[in-house]
């Protein structure tokens, strides 16, 4: 595991589009038949990551409360399955049904999503309002493993509420810190 944080996305910046599929559906699904007419939060994840499992019951939980007030929550895991099974779509559904994700949970097998949005590492969380224009892009709150800091998803949900009450987002913006996502080797 390499501590990698996300490089910012420029405020403004449209959602790149993707189809990718939803290991727990096993459908494939597009951004425009995910996003919200409010706010959409794409987050890059996987299986393994430490980080990712240290937040994941708050991140459910906040996932849940924002759904019920209208904002989309998109689950993407681009990881080499190859070097790393436990990323593998069939694992991908195996956590999200035990974990009960309301979300879909999306395979970039290809990587070129995590490219297109310029993601680094996971957990990373990328917030578009309804016209899918980037405004917020950095970390679900300050906690960390082996940190003595309450999960709370403080910075994203302080984002959130933000823009549903059609307020600006509060600053700063501080990136994402997390395992970095698993490149496949250069062909």
């Amino acid at each position: 595991m390499a501590l990698t944080y996300s490089n910012p996305m420029q405020a403004g910046t449209t959602a790149p589009a993707f189809n990718l599929l939803d290991t727990i559906s096993g459908k494939q699904l597009t951004l425009a038949q995910l996003a919200s007419d409010k706010a959409t939060v794409i987050m890059f994840a996987c299986n393994h990551c430490p980080y990712v499992q240290h937040i994941l019951s708050k991140l459910i939980a906040v996932a849940n409360t924002y759904q019920n007030k209208g904002v989309s929550f998109i689950a993407i895991s681009s990881n080499d399955v190859k070097e790393y099974p436990q990323d593998s779509p069939s694992k991908m559904q195996q956590l999200a049904i035990e974990n009960h994700f309301t979300f879909p949970y999306l395979y970039d097998e290809s990587q070129q999503v995590a490219k297109d949005y310029g993601a680094t590492c996971t957990p990373e969380f990328y917030i578009f309002e309804a016209n899918l224009q980037c405004v917020y892009h950095g970390r679900f709150d300050e906690s960390s493993p082996g940190k003595s800091v309450a999960v709370t998803g403080q910075d994203l949900c302080q984002a959130l509420d933000a823009i549903l009450a059609g307020k600006s987002i509060p600053e700063p913006q501080h990136p994402s810190m997390g395992c970095n996502i698993k490149w496949k080797a250069a062909k």
